[in-house]
């Protein structure tokens, strides 16, 4: 496929970055790894995906198999029991139950500076605010999000138990009510909604409500850390390239490996949920935007960790240190790539 002289020179220079740093850290050559992702392949995974097809892992010494999650599968207890190398984190909640049970379980970059959780209402229905919604909507909500980021909203905003429904990931009573709200992830449940239900959803997006958890994010276990730090930061590195690529590039080869992999991935599909990534920072807002794609700070850490004592999701007394490395991000990989495609 003919690719853009922007999309070489990108390349390229990725590809030269990535071998300083092998050079600077010394990867083995061509040293297997596999990253164990946590859920089907889609958009969502694009960086990953993109660093493959680009060359970028291999640059640096690395050739990365990527291992599909889906509903049946559990790909974390592969991690912890090391039958792969690093595992895609879905938010921050698992990562604090590692350490409250004394697993060896570390987060090494979040490539998703705001989780994708979103509410969602009928653009013609009574609710015109966030705040709005609480004690009035009939809030449809799964059991997963009832035990996380619905607790942090009774406890922040005042939402209720009682106005609380069963979201079966049916959006059929959503659809037929005006006076409710459902849950939903920015690049899949309002693409549904458009689709199926011939309108397009207000978006309210948690993370830019306060629920500043991280998400999509890397762990591996410290005994990795130890013992191969220089796979860690070219699996990092080659992520954060990747994801430069993915969204700002030409990510058509990116794309060609998912739908491979997942052919229910249509390239409408693709597109829609990359654009929204875009639209909201998912991936590259706030810190990202001068630290590199996959940044983390304390200050976020401690952020969401005390939001979720609070409102009683986490447990207190956890060991922050434990759950989370600043070693291998904050270096502003990608960056230069990205102004080359940008034009910024």
């Amino acid at each position: 496929m003919h690719q853009s002289k922007s999309r070489v020179l990108a390349i390229a220079a990725a590809a030269a970055a990535i071998a300083a740093a092998a050079a600077a850290t010394g990867a083995l050559a061509q040293e297997q790894v596999t990253f164990a992702t946590n859920w089907l392949p889609q958009a969502e995974h694009g960086g990953y995906y993109q660093a493959v097809a680009d060359g970028t892992y291999e640059a640096c010494g690395l050739e990365v198999e990527i291992k599909p999650g889906g509903p049946q599968v559990n790909n974390r207890a592969l991690l912890i029991a090391g039958r792969v190398d690093f595992h895609m984190g879905g938010n921050l909640l698992q990562a604090f139950s590692a350490v409250a049970e004394d697993i060896p379980m570390v987060v090494v970059a979040a490539h998703f500076q705001k989780e994708p959780q979103v509410i969602l209402t009928h653009p013609d229905g009574p609710f015109d605010t966030f705040e709005g919604m609480a004690g009035e909507a009939k809030m449809i909500i799964g059991d997963n999000g009832f035990q996380s980021f619905y607790q942090w909203m009774m406890d922040e905003f005042g939402f209720t138990e009682e106005q609380r429904a069963v979201y079966t990931f049916n959006a059929a009573p959503f659809l037929a009510d005006k006076n409710s709200a459902q849950q939903g992830y920015l690049t899949s449940e309002p693409y549904s909604i458009e689709t199926e239900g011939g309108f397009t959803p207000t978006i309210y997006l948690l993370a830019d409500y306060g629920f500043d958890t991280y998400a999509t994010t890397v762990e591996t276990m410290q005994a990795t850390i130890d013992g191969k730090p220089e796979v860690v930061q070219c699996f990092l590195d080659g992520s954060a390239i990747g994801w430069t690529n993915y969204l700002y590039g030409d990510a058509s080869a990116g794309d060609a490996l998912i739908q491979a992999a997942n052919p229910e991935m249509t390239d409408e599909r693709l597109a829609y949920s990359r654009d929204k990534m875009r639209e909201y920072g998912i991936v590259d807002s706030g810190e990202s935007e001068t630290l590199g794609i996959g940044a983390m700070t304390d200050e976020r850490f401690k952020s969401f960790y005390d939001k979720m004592v609070k409102a009683e999701v986490a447990p207190e007394g956890i060991d922050l240190s434990k759950v989370y490395t600043l070693e291998f991000v904050n270096k502003g990989v990608g960056l230069e790539e990205k102004k080359k495609l940008t034009g910024g």
